[in-house]
């Protein structure tokens, strides 16, 4: 797996803030309602896309439609798995590709942003006892919170 603070690197710092606000947000949310609340919200995460695999959902999938219309129509159609190919490449070196800032904006997250909400929770839920040196949940949130 790539280093996700590369993306948060080269992604505007604004957009960072949003995310991790938005991610902030949720675990105050959750903090107030039910252990099965937060267990529901945990499996959401679960299932939740990070940047890579939606990058690499949408290159694979670019790549092949230009593939098969180069097959079906114009062998000019080569141009756009070269270009998505070349993109991914770019990320895979650099940890940034052209389709990066606008899936930030979006709002997708990194793995690391998307695990950094779920084991606040999992800490909220008690997961954790036993194995922290602490049993105050406050301390844990606030120690992922920042």
């Amino acid at each position: 797996m790539l280093d996700t603070d590369r993306v948060r690197a080269s992604t505007a710092s604004e957009i960072n803030a949003r995310i991790d606000t938005a991610t902030d947000a949720s675990i105050r949310h959750y903090a107030k309602t039910t252990i099965g609340a937060i267990s529901h919200r945990i499996e959401e995460l679960d299932k939740e896309w990070d940047l890579e695999r939606t990058l690499a959902t949408n290159a694979a999938s670019l790549a092949l439609g230009g593939l098969v219309l180069s097959v079906l129509h114009d062998r000019r159609w080569l141009v756009v798995p070269t270009l998505v190919m070349s993109f991914l490449l770019q990320h895979a070196l650099q940890g940034w590709c052209p389709p990066v800032p606008l899936l930030r904006l979006l709002g997708v997250r990194t793995r690391r942003e998307i695990e950094r909400e779920r084991y606040a929770l999992k800490a909220m839920r008690g997961d954790f006892a036993g194995v922290l040196p602490t049993s105050r949940p406050d301390i844990v949130l606030n120690a992922v919170m920042r």
